[in-house]
């Protein structure tokens, strides 16, 4: 990409992205670049990280290990479900994934979890993901059980108006009393040590933590 269009690249993107500036919006759209520049190698392939790419970024980059969970911000970035993630999806992605205010964080999370789309959480997809999140223990006879019972006393704490799933209004209410819920099914964001690593090194020099990637 020539010196011209990253520019003009990066003015556009800082001008719509309210938690990074100018600089770092610039050090996102290299990283970017180097990162699909191995993915795309094939020719006509569209220039975006695929979900193989990405989920590959959040597993190295973000200690994320949950199949299903970085599928679902695999979607939370490609908001326009054209199965990659283009350069402004990333840095969109990057800025409420990074430094969200807990607004942002609260609707992110909720989308990442209502798995079908519908606006509610409910107990199926609940125990689905927590079924997934947490570790089996052997010893326990049915550990189905174990997560049934989770879903209930989630359930008890969140849902407020008890009609058996979770609205936003349910979940947004919950976590503004426990901030600890905002992940309750999962852990979608990065934790502050992994977080702190990449924008200690994207911030500095993308070619630096481009280059750890592939060491």
């Amino acid at each position: 990409m020539n010196r011209k269009k990253l520019q003009k690249l990066t003015d556009t993107l800082t001008k719509n992205c309210k938690h990074f500036n100018k600089f770092e919006v610039n050090c996102l759209i290299k990283l970017f670049y180097n990162l699909v520049g191995e993915a795309t190698e094939r020719p006509g392939a569209a220039t975006g990280l695929d979900r193989n790419a990405f989920r590959n970024i959040l597993h190295m980059t973000f200690g994320m290990t949950d199949d299903m969970i970085m599928d679902r911000v695999f979607r939370g970035f490609d908001r326009d479900n054209d199965g990659i993630v283009s350069v402004t999806e990333w840095v969109h992605g990057l800025s409420l994934f990074l430094r969200g205010s807990l607004e942002e964080k609260m609707k992110y999370c909720f989308d990442v979890f209502d798995l079908n789309g519908d606006g509610f959480i409910s107990k199926e997809e609940m125990f689905h993901m927590l079924k997934n999140s947490l570790l089996k223990q052997p010893s326990e006879e049915d550990p189905d059980e174990g997560i049934k019972d989770l879903v209930e006393i989630t359930l008890k704490k969140m849902d407020y108006d008890h009609d058996g799933k979770l609205s936003f209004a349910d979940y947004e209410k919950a976590v503004r009393e426990e901030a600890l819920l905002l992940e309750a099914f999962g852990p979608c964001l990065p934790d502050p040590k992994s977080q702190m690593e990449f924008e200690a090194q994207v911030f500095k020099d993308p070619n630096d933590f481009h280059d750890n990637m592939n060491s």
